[in-house]
């Protein structure tokens, strides 16, 4: 098939390759020429394992090519994707902006042949029924599209995974036509097959991860009580997993959920509920409960450091990635930096893009261990799998004073006592 992804960041170029790869012809629309000369030698502009090559291999096969130009594109392609981003406004509610410009553009070039507008971009319920309007309003007579809603359920660090092995394929349509035609396309791919209303579609993507934030959430909730009450929030997470029910995925407890999904979804389904009526306390909560499990840190640094000299390692959202889209480490440091604490970062591959927000602020290192030096205390906020096996004598006799605050639970207690540390963790 002939397919256009509007949009090449995490969720469009990511598809795109995975789609070139089954063997389809994939165009991706841009509209900085400089990202697209980037993208068509090879450079995806983000990390994420494996999507250089996988980006190189399509490449070379000429499966896959990046343009400008919705009039080369739209008009040959059995489907066209719209990727494009949906950041929230001041108020939670999603910016559709671009996502209707895009459906505008959509609709202004689409040619003779039957063509799936479909929505890939995380949209509140409703908005594919606006692109449809848009379309119509601009397209040419005899022009024969649907509209789907397909949502994304990729996960940054893990992407290509869990693009090319699905839990489910999502297709939310009311033309027949639509939805053989996705099925057709998404034929070589795993996964159980949601057949659904364009509504119940649109919705689902919300609520799946709203109710994973909720996990996160609960979590740190369960931690407040651990740290207070002296328990551990590992055993009692271990003892709450195991119920089949409720699985032990996303039970972490930590500084809070980042990245560019949660805390948007979860501001757009309140934002969404809000205006049909419905209270949206508990998940208003759930925000509450993420913003305290940063602020808790933060009080834990200022009321056991006697320095001001403070390492920082990780500052992506997760490991895996150099996203930092709503990453708990910015909110932190920010705050630490009120305070005037004196801030070495380290992060393997996040701090080209927080460089972009603090500049000369703080110090980036290229080494973990030159974050640790002379430091008073260091602050782990991101799990990279290198800190976990990480030679702690070194570090200790780096740092000024053996004191580590640990966001991710990364460490055991008794071994960092063990080896000399004033050890803080969470929940534990």
């Amino acid at each position: 098939m002939t397919i256009t992804f509007v949009g090449h960041g995490y969720v469009g170029l990511v598809t795109a390759c995975v789609f070139a790869d089954l063997g389809n012809m994939v165009y991706v629309v841009g509209h900085t020429p400089e990202k697209l000369k980037r993208l068509s030698s090879g450079d995806p502009l983000i990390f994420e394992p494996g999507l250089a090559e996988l980006l190189k291999k399509n490449l070379a096969a000429k499966r896959i090519v990046f343009t400008n130009s919705y009039s080369e594109t739209v008009p040959k392609s059995d489907v066209v994707f719209i990727a494009v981003g949906t950041p929230p406004k001041e108020n939670g509610e999603a910016d559709l902006s671009t996502v209707l410009s895009v459906a505008t553009e959509i609709g202004k070039n689409l040619g003779d042949r039957y063509t799936v507008v479909s929505c890939k971009s995380t949209v509140p319920v409703g908005t594919n029924r606006m692109i449809a309007h848009k379309i119509e309003a601009v397209m040419k007579k005899g022009t024969e599209f649907d509209i789907a809603s397909c949502p994304e359920f990729l996960r940054e660090g893990s992407a290509l995974t869990d693009t090319f092995e699905p839990d489910r394929v999502v297709i939310g349509s009311e033309a027949q036509k639509a939805t053989d035609t996705l099925l057709r396309l998404h034929k070589p791919l795993p996964g159980a097959r949601v057949l659904v209303s364009i509504e119940s579609a649109e919705i689902i993507k919300y609520a799946a991860n709203s109710i994973l934030a909720t996990k996160i959430s609960y979590a740190n909730l369960i931690s407040f009580i651990c740290e207070k009450a002296g328990g551990n929030v590992d055993e009692v997470m271990e003892g709450i997993g195991l119920d089949k029910r409720i699985g032990r995925i996303f039970l972490d407890p930590g500084v809070g959920y980042g990245g560019s999904c949660f805390p948007k979804d979860v501001k757009a389904l309140i934002s969404t509920g809000s205006a049909l009526g419905v209270d949206m306390s508990l998940l208003t909560a759930v925000e509450k409960i993420n913003d305290q499990a940063k602020e808790n840190i933060v009080e834990k640094i200022i009321m056991n450091t006697s320095g001001k000299k403070i390492g920082i390692w990780g500052l992506a959202f997760k490991p895996n990635t150099d996203d930092i889209r709503f990453a708990p480490s910015t909110y932190i440091i920010k705050k630490l930096l009120k305070e005037a604490y004196e801030i070495c970062a380290y992060d393997p591959e996040a701090s080209i893009n927080s460089k972009k927000i603090f500049g000369a602020k703080i110090t980036f290192t290229e080494d973990p261990y030159a974050a640790t030096k002379d430091a008073d205390a260091l602050v782990i906020l991101t799990e990279w799998n290198e800190f976990k096996q990480i030679n702690l004598a070194r570090v200790k006799k780096s740092m000024k004073t053996p004191l580590i605050f640990d966001g991710r639970n990364i460490y055991n207690p008794q071994e960092m006592e063990l080896l000399g540390f004033s050890y803080f963790s969470v929940g534990r």
